[in-house]
This record gives structure tokens, sequence and C-alpha cells, in this order.
């Protein structure tokens, strides 16, 4: 039974003291919860926001910030003050994330960010211009303001700035006895980690130790007597989708982050992680869209600006094709079929070059195609092409000359079909693979180059088979 059903009949309210649900049964935010808070917002009622968002989980937290009206997500901060878990603004868009800081005074931004992990707080930080960072870290603690900006000083999207600072070193001359004694009372330590690490006096990595291990030995037993080597360790300037990559290959939950010097600056833990599959996963389907970074949340001007540029590009590599049927006018004028028909030749390309892309550039991101398989998966794809060409083009065949009562027609598309399928897995392949050698991000280029390709093709094979075929 829900919460809301357990109010006592001829009541309107819940209990002031019962959790309204957020969800509906379909998983998405209810409209009667956010309503509730909006009401509750427009009233001032603190205490209501207390009981129904201060002791949520961040996530719910951020899922409820993002459904409120614009106006009513800066005031909801700022109605519940030092209530509000700042965390819950590393689950919305960089947009609404935005708004939300811009509203808040620096003084209470920055004293909010020092109850943060390191890395939600550099998260956040790093979205800020160069003025605005600079002015909240001013207003931190030294040792806060330090260990921000060493990580804020890492390259954009790189394992150093998705790290945790926040970590439990020891050396290894310690005893078990000592290392459970300064867990215990050492009240600076991170709220939860699965591993602790062995250093030297200038915190050059040695090892590590789980503490399911620290747990089983008897405290008289040194630390480097049941130390192990650090699962493979993780460089900071390492790009973030590499590092994905490594925790998903050896099934990892936590990772040693080291510098240059092999000196310990922090670590990865498996919940970043994930945030940096769904980061890289989303990164690309849009950048294949050619969308850039858009959020749902941003306004008109910014999804403007983010799509008119390669809209653009579109237009440009359309009149390549345009130009293309321009070769053929007099073709098209003496037969009008070719007209009705080049479309479809044309489209049924097009979407098999996208999907050979779209494997492509996929196979390209997780590292499953390099350069020891790539002949044979571009052998795989000209059979795909190839066998699909066929399949369609008898069907095409039969088609195209039963509608024009022209079995040469028929023919001649068929023809067509089998040249421009092929060309497309061809396309699809080889342009991610060319762009990606060159040194291109194949998720941002192959796009209009493959669309552009299996057009040219698709249209020169059938106006110039047709205009051969019937001496046109």
């Amino acid at each position: 039974m829900s919460h809301l059903d357990e109010v006592l009949p001829g009541q309107n309210e819940p209990p002031r003291d019962a959790l309204l649900e957020i969800y509906n049964e379909e998983g998405a935010v209810s409209a009667e919860f956010i309503a509730r808070i909006e009401q509750a917002i427009a009233d001032g009622d603190v205490d209501f926001l207390r009981e129904q968002i201060a002791g949520r989980h961040e996530s719910e937290t951020g899922d409820v910030i993002e459904a409120l009206s614009f106006e009513n997500r800066p005031e909801l901060v700022r109605l519940l003050g030092e209530d509000f878990d700042l965390t819950a603004l590393t689950e919305v868009d960089e947009a609404i994330r935005l708004n939300i800081i811009e509203s808040l005074p620096p003084e209470q931004f920055a004293s909010a960010l020092t109850s943060l992990d390191s890395d939600d707080a550099v998260y956040i930080l790093e979205d800020l211009a160069d003025e605005e960072r600079e002015e909240i870290l001013s207003k931190l603690p030294f040792t806060e303001r330090i260990r921000f900006a060493r990580s804020l000083d890492y390259p954009e999207s790189s394992a150093g700035r998705r790290m945790q600072t926040e970590f439990v070193a020891v050396p290894p001359f310690w005893t078990v006895g000592q290392t459970i004694d300064y867990m215990r009372e050492d009240e600076e330590l991170p709220d939860s980690f699965s591993q602790i690490f062995v250093v030297d006096p200038t915190f050059r990595l040695l090892g590590a130790v789980y503490l399911d291990q620290i747990l089983r030995t008897k405290r008289q037993v040194k630390i480097e007597a049941i130390m192990h080597d650090t699962n493979h360790p993780i460089a900071a300037e390492l790009d973030q989708e590499e590092a994905a990559q490594v925790f998903e290959q050896y099934d990892l939950l936590s990772a040693a982050v080291v510098d240059s010097n092999d000196r310990l600056v922090g670590v990865l833990t498996i919940d970043d992680v994930v945030d940096v599959i769904h980061e890289e996963a989303d990164e690309d389907i849009k950048r294949l869209g050619g969308v850039g970074d858009e959020e749902l949340s941003d306004n008109i001007v910014r999804a403007v600006r983010s799509r008119f540029g390669w809209l653009l590009i579109n237009m440009c590599t359309a009149f390549m094709s345009a130009s293309v049927i321009g070769l053929f006018d007099e073709s098209i004028g003496q037969m009008i079929a070719l007209a009705v028909l080049m479309p479809v030749v044309a489209s049924m390309g097009g979407n098999a070059g996208t999907q050979t892309m779209t494997v492509t550039v996929r196979a390209l991101a997780t590292r499953d195609l390099d350069i020891y398989n790539a002949a044979r998966i571009i052998r795989r794809e000209a059979g795909v092409g190839l066998f699909n060409g066929l399949a369609f083009a008898i069907l095409i065949a039969l088609a195209a000359g039963y509608w024009f009562d022209n079995p040469q027609l028929g023919g001649v598309v068929a023809a067509a079909m089998i040249i421009n399928m092929f060309a497309a897995a061809m396309a699809g392949i080889l342009i991610p693979l060319l762009l990606d050698r060159a040194g291109a991000d194949p998720a941002i280029s192959s796009s209009v180059f493959v669309t552009t390709t299996t057009d040219v093709i698709g249209f020169f094979s059938f106006l110039g088979i047709a205009t051969w075929w019937f001496n046109i």
C-alpha cells in the first residue's frame, strides 16, 4: 500500500510525517507530487519541503528538480538552505545545474561544497566559467581549495577529474592493529571504501589491502605481509572512457589513481565509472545525430546553435547529390518512373550505411574493432551488404516491374540496389575506420560522409544504368 493510501477517510492531506510517493506506476515523477511541492514552494512551507525532499536520495531529488518549473528550481534550493543536498546537482542537466548555482550566494554555495565528496564537488565546479570558479574557490578553506584545484588541473574528461581524493593510505610497516585503530579514530576518512592503499614516505603506491583481509588477519601482522599488488592503477591523465574500459575488462570495484611519478593522488570507484559509461554513450548517440552536447533543458538558442552547424554541412553535401541528379535531367524528363524510384534506391542505401556505421562507431568506442580484426569485419560487412542487396533487389525488381508494367525497369533498379547496398556497407565501415585512423572522432564526422556517399552512388548507379540501358 502506498503512502497516499494511508490517508484516513475525511482527510484531504496525508500526515505531515508521511513521505509522499515521488514516482507513478510508469516510473515517471508523479504530477500530483510535483503539484504538492510547487504549492509548498509558493506558500513558503519550509517544513513540508524538508519532510518531502531533504532526506531523499540525491537521484530522487534530481528527478524532482528537473520536473519543477524553471522559476521553482532555485526557489526550492533557497528555501531548503543547508538541508538541500548539493549532490543532487550532479543528477541534473548542465543547464539546470548552472541556473541553480547562479541563484545561490557564493558563500552558501562554497559552504555546501565542503560537505561533498571531492569527485562530486569537482563535477559541479568544472561547468562554471573560470571567473565564477575562482570566486567560489577563493571562499573555500585552504585544504579544500587546494584539493579541488588540483583535480581541476587535470584534463577535462580524464580520470583525474572523476577521482575521489578521499582515500585511506597507510605505510607498509604498520600492523593490522594499528590500521584498525586508525580507521576507528580518524574522523577525516571517507564514508565508505573497500580497500586500503599502501604507500611509501613519498606517497608512491606500493600495493593495497582489501578490508576483508584486515578483518581476517591478527592484529600483530604487518600490512606488508598481506598487501597485494594494486589492481591496474589508472593514470590521472587517462581519458575517462579508457578508464571505464579498464574497469569493465577487469571487473573492478575501485582502482587507485596515480600521477606521472606513480604517487597516489586519488581513487576511482564503480559509481563514478557507471556515470562515465552513461555519459560517454549519451555523447556518442548525440554526436551520431549531429546535436553535440545538447540537453533537454537547453533553451531554443542553445538548441539551434547545437544543431545548425551540422545541418549546414548536410545542406552543402545535399547539393552534391543534387548535382548528380542534374547530370541526368534529360533521362528523368523522358522517363518519369526514374524520378519516382530513385529516392527508394538512395534511401535504402542510406539506411543500410547507417546500420553499418552505428555498429562500427560503437565497436571503435569499445575497442572491439581494431587493426587485428578489421579485415575480417570488413569482409563480413561486405557479405552482409551484398546479401541484403541481392535480397532487396529481387523485391524491388518485382515491385517496380509490376507497378510500371516494365520488367526491364525492374532489372535496372535491381542492379542499382545491389551496387548501392554494397557501397553502403563499405562506406559504413571504411569511413569511420579512416576517420579514426586520421585522429578524428568517427561519432561526429561519419554520418554526413556515409549519407553523402550512399546518395551519390545510389543516384549515379540508378540513373546511369537506366540511361545506358534504355539509351535515353
